[in-house]
């Protein structure tokens, strides 16, 4: 049986990623590595990786894995939530409306703000992060 271990995020800036992911979202960092090496260089199939690797959980052992590629950068493109691949990177919180209004005040854009799903079973929202990946916010209601 797969179970589902971590989603990676590469970033940018891991300054702003950090803002993002642990100040905002409330991701707690577990490891921060600075990785090199025959090791990177061949599961990422790039030669002479440097790459800063920040790993995160939340309250119930969700992980995040945020990584800074600093010696091969590579442009933001964000993607239209209907592109192949792997769209978004979902987190349940508390209080969605709680959470749309903290994020808003800190300039974060969002598709719309928080929509009840037609079966009542959760309030949902996407926003972006500061380099354009969706993040979906649900508050499953009770």
């Amino acid at each position: 049986m797969f179970e589902v271990r971590h989603f990676g995020i590469v970033v940018s800036d891991i300054e702003k990623a950090l803002w993002f992911y642990r100040d905002l979202a409330g991701l707690e960092v577990q490891k921060d590595l600075q990785e090199s090496g025959s090791y990177i260089d061949n599961f990422s199939a790039l030669k002479n990786v440097d790459v800063r690797t920040v790993k995160m959980t939340s309250s119930n052992g969700g992980m995040v894995e945020l990584l800074y590629y600093s010696s091969h950068p590579e442009k933001a493109n964000p993607q239209p939530i209907n592109v192949i691949g792997c769209s978004h990177v979902a987190f349940t919180v508390g209080n969605l409306d709680e959470v749309y209004e903290d994020f808003s005040s800190k300039g974060i854009e969002f598709n719309s703000p928080p929509q009840l799903s037609p079966d009542g079973y959760a309030k949902v929202t996407f926003c972006r992060d500061p380099d354009g990946n969706l993040v979906e916010l649900v508050e499953v209601l009770k």
